[in-house]
């Protein structure tokens, strides 16, 4: 199963359904299948979801793409996405993976025990 790091302060987001999607630059490849999210802060907490897509856009259309543009202005994505990654420009392309919450993960009929 794939593994992906989060930072603490998102990961109750992760476990209430209230963030379906991440944006990476520069890390290993998400693709569709089931993916755990492991919490930086305390590696014991994982959420498992399934990735729906993988998307590579320029960072200067991620929040429109996630349907986030009014909450995410330039100014504040570009903050957002250089606290984990400060070398990043505006032009720079980033993978967008989405997917399924952890309860509706869950009801999959594959899902793993």
């Amino acid at each position: 199963m794939q593994t992906l790091g989060v930072v603490a302060r998102l990961f109750p987001l992760i476990e209430a359904g209230d963030k379906t999607s991440t944006i990476r630059w520069r890390e290993a490849r998400i693709a569709p299948g089931y993916l755990r999210y492991v919490c930086d802060g305390d590696p014991a907490k994982t959420a498992v979801v399934w990735v729906t897509r993988s998307t590579d856009v320029p960072l200067s259309k991620a929040a429109a793409f996630v349907g986030r543009e009014a909450e995410w202005p330039k100014e504040v994505i570009l903050a957002g996405m250089r606290e984990h990654y400060p070398e990043i420009r505006w032009d720079d392309m980033v993978q967008i993976v989405e997917h399924l919450t952890p309860a509706e993960t869950l009801k999959r009929s594959d899902f793993p025990a």
